[in-house]
């Protein structure tokens, strides 16, 4: 999947938009699953991720790929597991993809602080390192890393903003109410 330049193989990447209440969201697919999902404002962040995931990549627009504007629709309009069955590329560090796959098991509704992902993982001295991988997380609420709080119940570090996370945390009820909208 790919065309070829100058003996360099160059990623296809299928790419669409998403109008959410906090903000358009932008996705990226290679085909088989979802590789990329991020903010707009954030278009740089997620160029850079993809190309240090895939190497030089192209992107072409296409409709909903991996169809899923419909799950995003349902996870807004309440159902928080119409997330759950979306498949996903992670393609990161061996110690990045078991971070971002452990998020994954982090129940809507709950939140974890990174120590405690640290442990689920093995490593309970590894909270720092869990922090810097999912602060590398290329899927945004796909793989929740708004899920993770800091030791002190603060809502520390989220790369589409901590409104956003506030927003996402309070839609899924684990804290009280999600503020109002944020502007797209």
């Amino acid at each position: 999947m790919g065309i070829f330049t100058k003996g360099l193989e160059i990623m296809t990447l299928h790419y669409d938009e998403f109008k959410s209440p906090i903000g358009r969201i932008l996705f990226v697919s290679n085909g088989d699953a979802i590789c990329a999902l991020d903010f707009e404002g954030y278009e740089s962040r997620l160029n850079t991720l993809l190309e240090k995931r895939f190497g030089p990549v192209e992107f072409r627009k296409r409709s909903d790929p991996q169809h899923l504007t419909r799950d995003l629709q349902d996870y807004f309009d309440g159902d928080l597991a119409a997330l759950d069955r979306v498949p996903v590329c992670m393609r990161g560090t061996p110690f990045q993809e078991q971070v971002w796959k452990a998020l994954r098991t982090i129940p809507a509704g709950s939140t974890w602080t990174y120590g405690r992902l640290a442990t689920e993982l093995g490593r309970p001295l590894a909270a720092r390192a869990v922090g810097h991988a999912n602060s590398q997380n290329p899927i945004a609420i796909i793989v929740p890393c708004h899920r993770v709080i800091g030791s002190s119940s603060s809502l520390t570090g989220y790369a589409g903003g901590l409104d956003r996370k506030q927003w996402l945390l309070g839609h899924e009820g684990a804290i009280s109410k999600p503020l109002a909208a944020v502007a797209s």
